[in-house]
């Protein structure tokens, strides 16, 4: 007995040890890489990208300066047959740009950068506008001479002196590139090293874990499938009972009740021959009679749906034929019976379990697809009989499908008669229920 408690004992304990084990391995390792990315993320977002940003706006701004340079150039030649003050508009869109560059570049200046290098670019900038505002000043008080003189003399030394600082500052963000990408390369390789580590650690948790999960999972397997199969029989044994147990109530409902039925039916005729015709007396016995005579309608059809005889009398076919129109009757669905390939006789017991199958189908087809319509197809082909029940509404729900009882009974029954059962959704909308049972298992035997 102590052995036998011992081979049944959860295996969670040792599954959450190794749960445990292998989750702060994780997490151990994933704040590790969190801290180290954050780190990058943060030297690259206040450092590379910023730099290079900034590196931009410095080459917009030596772009503008470059323009100048040009500019000037151009004023200092004689033969230029344009007045110096025709320069003007040129030199105030790029003063615009330059001073949105500059704004832009001050906002985006590395931390490094000190505050006498920002102040002597901003003050160098001011400068160099004044003396252009007073060259072109003296451009428009006639003197081309005294202004030209001055760009060659000042405005184009500040020009260069302004190139140089802007160089400068663009050689200075450089270097500070290469500084972030060798800090990020230390970061890199002691993430690398530290990952060996902790991928080491992991994978023995893993591997350990995955022993035991192994094992464990091995024992699990093992009694669900002894448990699988006992419930398999236990399923088979009670739909074998249900079978026998509805096939009597309906022989008792069929022999005994429609016996009674019919003898009362045929004592009430007989006193009705005894009583005069028209008197009330009379009318309450034909009443009578015809009350009889309807519950014995309903007891054949009840006794029909608890049982057909008529599979053991005329065959599955013969019975589907007879019940599709009930059903119709019964539920309002428009149902669309198709026969198909060269029928051979079903066996008995085979048939039942068609005729169940096609029932349940057909149940859940009226109860929850929704769909006003629906297709039964039997196809008998030379190795294997097939019934293919279709709809063109909601389909099923997958939990319903995996839970519901009526589609577990039609799993067993189709493992009983040896046939595969499929219960799918429709591309376009429904569901398709498909049960094909080998010939050898379905016909009968010497026929």
């Amino acid at each position: 007995m102590p052995n036998a408690a011992s081979s049944q004992r959860s295996p969670t304990t040792g599954l959450l040890l190794g749960l445990v084990i292998t989750l702060t391995a994780v997490v151990a390792y994933a704040s590790y890489i969190t801290v180290q990315l954050a780190g990058l993320r943060k030297l690259q977002s206040e450092m590379v990208d910023r730099n290079r940003k900034d590196s931009l706006q410095l080459l917009r701004i030596q772009n503008d300066l470059n323009s100048v340079a040009l500019a000037m150039r151009d004023m200092l030649d004689t033969t230029e047959r344009y007045p110096l003050t025709a320069w003007s508009a040129q030199f105030d869109r790029i003063h615009q740009d330059l001073d949105a560059g500059l704004k832009l570049e001050e906002k985006l200046a590395v931390v490094n950068r000190t505050p006498e290098q920002r102040q002597y670019l901003t003050q160098s900038v001011a400068q160099f506008w004044d003396a252009v505002n007073r060259m072109f000043a003296l451009a428009e008080s006639g003197k081309d001479a005294e202004a030209r003189e001055q760009i060659r003399l000042s405005l184009q030394a500040r020009q260069q002196a302004l190139s140089t600082a802007v160089s400068r500052l663009l050689v200075e963000n450089n270097e500070g590139e290469e500084q972030a990408a060798a800090r990020i390369a230390q970061i890199y390789d002691g993430v690398q090293r530290q990952l060996y580590i902790f991928l080491a650690a992991t994978l023995i948790a893993i591997v350990l874990t995955s022993l035991y999960l192994i094992r464990s999972n091995r024992q699990i397997f093992a009694r669900l499938a002894e448990l699988s199969e006992q419930r398999s029989d236990l399923a088979q044994k009670l739909i074998s009972t249900q079978e026998s147990t509805l096939r009597h109530i309906s022989r008792e409902l069929h022999d005994e009740f429609g016996q009674v039925l019919t003898a009362i039916g045929s004592m009430l005729r007989r006193a009705g021959n005894y009583i005069p015709e028209g008197s009330p007396p009379r009318e309450d016995l034909k009443e009578v009679q015809e009350i009889a005579q309807a519950t014995l309608n309903n007891i054949r059809t009840l006794s029909q749906a608890l049982h057909p005889v008529l599979l053991e009398e005329a065959g599955l076919e013969s019975t589907l034929a007879w019940y599709i129109p009930t059903v119709e009757r019964q539920t309002g669905l428009v149902l669309h019976y198709e026969k198909s390939g060269q029928s051979f006789p079903v066996e008995t017991s085979a048939g039942v379990h068609i005729y169940r199958v096609a029932q349940e189908a057909l149940n859940n087809v009226g109860r929850h697809s929704g769909a006003r319509e629906a297709w039964v197809r039997l196809k008998f082909s030379p190795d294997s009989l097939e019934l293919e029940v279709e709809d063109h509404g909601t389909g099923f729900v997958a939990e319903k499908m995996q839970r519901g009882i009526g589609l577990v009974a039609m799993r067993e029954r189709a493992e009983l008669i040896g046939a595969t059962l499929v219960i799918a959704p429709r591309a376009q909308g429904g569901t398709a229920v498909r049960l094909k049972i080998p010939k050898e298992k379905a016909e009968i035997h010497g026929s």
